[in-house]
C-alpha cells in the first residue's frame, strides 16, 4: 500500500479496504509507520517513539471490533493504557507507567483500533499551544511556522498531515475543538457524560474534561463516537443514550431547526474578521437549507465562567499534588508552578463558589437551548498563531491571567466545557491558506443533531480536497 493510497481514506475507508480483502491489516499497519515516521519528521507530534513490539501487550487489540487495523495514536495527558509511559508534557515527569487501561482505551482496544504512538501535549494541558520544553514546538502542517493549538496538539498535526485518520483527544476548555480549527479538522466534544472516565475518575476535572477523538471526516466521528460511548460501572452520572446508532444520523434529515449565529466573544475578546465571516458564512447554508436562522447568542456570566475555569486548572494541578511522589516544580514551567501554588491555596470555600458559578452558568445556557436547536459560532477569535504567541513558561503571568490570554485566543469553546453541551468543530472556512474552524453547539444529549448538521455542511462546504503543505500523500 502507497502512502498517496493510504493517505486519501479516512478510518472507515481503511476499515473497509481491509474487511474487502484489498489490503491486509498488517500491509495497513506497515504503511501507517512509514507515514507517521514522514509527518512526525516534519510536525515534531510524538511524545515517544513510535510503539515496537515492546507495547504489544498493552496495545493488543480485538481483531473483530468495527475499526479493526485501523492506525491510531493516544495522547499524553495522564495514564491512558496498561505498560505505556505519560508525562503530561513536563520534564518533572519522567515517565510514569500506566498500571491499566481506562475504560475508554478498552473500548479502542475492542473497537479494534492499532495503537502505534503517545501524541505530544503542552504541559499539564494547560494551554491552547503545543510548545513545551520537554518537546518542544509541535508545528502545524499548514504553515509549519504556526502552531497546532492545544491541548490535543499533536494528535491534530498527526492527523491533519494523513499520517493516521483518527486519534485519541481530550478537552478541558476547548482542547479537542481548538487544535480541529488550527489544523482543518472535525473536533467533536461529546455532552458531559457521553462518555466514561472511569475507572480511575468519578468526574474529569468537575465534570469540565472530555474526552474523544480528532478526525478528517464527520462519519469517522459518528462511527467512533458509537463504538465507545455509554457509561462505565460507577460512574457517578451518565448523557441520555441515543435514539440510534450515530452513523445513521449522518445524512439524516434533520428537519427545519432554529438556528442562532454570534460572532461576538461573550468575554469581548476581539474576533478576526476573517473567521468570524467564516462562521457567518455557515448561518447562511443554513438558512438556504431552510432552517430559522437568527443573530442571537447566550447570556454567559463571563466572571462565573473564569471562576469555573480557575476550580479546573486547580483541580488539574491537584492531581500532582495528591500523587504518591510530587514532582519537582523547579522542572515545570513557569504557568504550572502558579498553579500548582493556587492549588495549595484553594479553599473549600471556594470549591464551592466555583461550583455555584458553574450551576450558574449551566442553566443559563440550557435556557438558551430551549430556545434553540443550534448555535453558530467561530471556534478561534483568530487564526492558528505563530509560535510563542502564548507564552506558557512566562514568569510574569498568574494562573487568572494565564486563562485571561487563553481567553483572547479562544474565547467560544470553554463554556461548553462548563455547562455539558456537545460541540463541534468543523473546518469550514479557509483565510491566508489557513484552515478556519466553525463551531456548532446542540443542546444537552443531541449529538444526532450535530451530526446531521455536519454531514449537510461537509457536502455543502466540503473540506475533502483540502490537504495542507506537509501530507504524507505528497511527501517524497
Amino acid at each position: 500500500m502507497e502512502l498517496h493510497e493510504y493517505a486519501r481514506y479516512d478510518a472507515v475507508g481503511i476499515r473497509d479496504l481491509i474487511r474487502s480483502g484489498e489490503v491486509t491489516a498488517g500491509e495497513v499497519e506497515a504503511t501507517a509507520r512509514r507515514a507517521l515516521a514522514q509527518a512526525d519528521a516534519q510536525v515534531n507530534g510524538l511524545a515517544l517513539p513510535i510503539f515496537g513490539p515492546v507495547f504489544s501487550q498493552a496495545l493488543g487489540h480485538a481483531g473483530d471490533g468495527p475499526f479493526a487495523g485501523v492506525p491510531f495514536l493516544i495522547k499524553d495527558h495522564g495514564p491512558v493504557a496498561e505498560g505505556v509511559p505519560f508525562t503530561l508534557g513536563s520534564r518533572a515527569l519522567p515517565g510514569v507507567v500506566a498500571g491499566r487501561d481506562t475504560e475508554l482505551m478498552a473500548r479502542f482496544r475492542a473497537a479494534g483500533l492499532v495503537t502505534l504512538g503517545l501524541t505530544t501535549v503542552p504541559e499539564l494541558c494547560l494551554s491552547f499551544a503545543t510548545e513545551s520544553l520537554r518537546y518542544g514546538p509541535t508545528r502545524n502542517p499548514w504553515d509549519l511556522d504556526r502552531g497546532v493549538g492545544g491541548s490535543s496538539g499533536g494528535a491534530a498535526a498527526l492527523v491533519a498531515a494523513g499520517a493516521v485518520p483518527v486519534a485519541h483527544a481530550s478537552d478541558g476548555a476547548g482542547s479537542i475543538r481548538v487544535p480541529a480549527s488550527c489544523c482543518g479538522l472535525v473536533g467533536l466534544k461529546p455532552s458531559r457524560g457521553r462518555i466514561t472516565c472511569g475507572p480511575d475518575a468519578g468526574e474529569a476535572m468537575l465534570g469540565m474534561s472530555y474526552e474523544f477523538a480528532l478526525t478528517r471526516t464527520v462519519r469517522d466521528a459518528a462511527h467512533l463516537l458509537d463504538a465507545v460511548q455509554g457509561p462505565g460501572v460507577g460512574d457517578k452520572y451518565t448523557a441520555p443514550p441515543p435514539r440510534r446508532p450515530y452513523a445513521d444520523e449522518v445524512g439524516a434529515d434533520p428537519g427545519r431547526l432554529r438556528v442562532a449565529v454570534t460572532t461576538k466573544a461573550w468575554s469581548g475578546t476581539e474576533v478576526d474578521g476573517r473567521v468570524a465571516e467564516a462562521a457567518l458564512r455557515v448561518g447562511h447554508e443554513l438558512e438556504r437549507a431552510g432552517h430559522d436562522v437568527t443573530e442571537a447568542g447566550p447570556a454567559v456570566d463571563q466572571e462565573a465562567v473564569m471562576r469555573s475555569l480557575v476550580a479546573e486548572s486547580v483541580a488539574i494541578a491537584s492531581t500532582l499534588l495528591l500523587a504518591p511522589r510530587r514532582p519537582d516544580p523547579a522542572r515545570m514551567e513557569a504557568v504550572s508552578r502558579q498553579a500548582l501554588r493556587a492549588a495549595r491555596e484553594y479553599t473549600g470555600l471556594d470549591l464551592l463558589a466555583a461550583f455555584d458559578a458553574q450551576n450558574r452558568v449551566t442553566r443559563s445556557a440550557a435556557a438558551f437551548f430551549t430556545e434553540y436547536d443550534l448555535l453558530v459560532t467561530p471556534t478561534l477569535a483568530r487564526l492558528p498563531a505563530p509560535h510563542g504567541t502564548l507564552r506558557y513558561d512566562d514568569p510574569e503571568h498568574t494562573l487568572t491571567s494565564w486563562l485571561d490570554s487563553l481567553d483572547g485566543y479562544g474565547p467560544f469553546t470553554v463554556l461548553f466545557n462548563v455547562t455539558g453541551q456537545p460541540a463541534i468543530s468543523l473546518p469550514l472556512g479557509h483565510a491566508d491558506e489557513l484552515p478556519v474552524g466553525v463551531q456548532i453547539v446542540a443542546p444537552y444529549g443531541r449529538e444526532d443533531l450535530l451530526f446531521r448538521i455536519a454531514a449537510h455542511l461537509e457536502q455543502a462546504m466540503p473540506w475533502k480536497d483540502r490537504t495542507p503543505p506537509v501530507f504524507v500523500g505528497n511527501l517524497s
